[in-house]
């Protein structure tokens, strides 16, 4: 299985791990959208920016 990521809130204003951690997943704009393994990393990585993203599975 797969993730598919799509950056839906700017970067703005967050905190810099969180923009580390978008940029980490490909996401730099909005509306970016990135597929993703769904493993246990990527998982941990979304939760970071939960509130910036939508993720649906591929």
């Amino acid at each position: 299985m797969a993730l598919k990521i799509t950056l839906v809130r700017s970067l703005n204003s967050c905190k810099k791990n969180q923009i580390a951690t978008a940029h980490a997943l490909g996401l730099r704009k909005v509306n970016s959208e990135t597929v993703q393994p769904d493993n246990e990393a990527t998982k941990g990585k979304i939760r970071v920016i939960a509130h910036l993203v939508k993720v649906e599975e591929v």
